[in-house]
């Protein structure tokens, strides 16, 4: 009976997280430019999971790093927020931890957050974000 349970538990849990991609997060160009997609709109302040990979971390063990749909060799910071890449999502961890090789495809989950923020530690800028988030080396 607690197997059940536990079992149930842990189906509803998942069933609270939305999987999303990175060829959904935007819509076409449109007549202010380019848009997040009303499926992404829709997810902001839930529960999400994505797989990516990590881009080279600036220092070992950090709070947050850069996820990518592929492998990345340069840092994805060195753009404005006008140039910001659209196969890049923020992850700001629950602690720091240590970075894994770029090459190694991770699952994200955490808390979608949307729209422009300048991190007020680097000064980094961001326009789509996972917060709260955790990861995991993909299966």
């Amino acid at each position: 009976m607690a197997a059940a349970l536990t079992m149930r538990a842990a189906t509803l849990h998942a069933a609270d997280i939305e999987v999303i991609h990175f060829d959904m997060l935007y819509k076409s160009f449109g007549v202010r430019g380019l848009e997040f997609s009303d499926r992404l709109k829709n997810l902001a302040n839930k529960t999400v999971a994505i797989k990516g990979y990590m881009a080279p971390p600036l220092k070992p063990e950090s709070q947050f790093f850069v996820m990518t749909r592929e492998p990345l060799a340069i840092c994805p910071f060195c753009q404005s927020d006008a140039d910001w890449p659209l196969d890049i999502i923020v992850v700001y961890l629950k602690q720091a931890s240590a970075m894994i090789s770029a090459g190694t495809a991770i699952d994200v989950t955490g808390t979608l957050a949307l729209g422009s923020y300048r991190d007020a530690e680097t000064g980094f800028v961001s326009q789509l974000r996972v917060i709260d988030a955790t990861y995991r080396k993909s299966r």
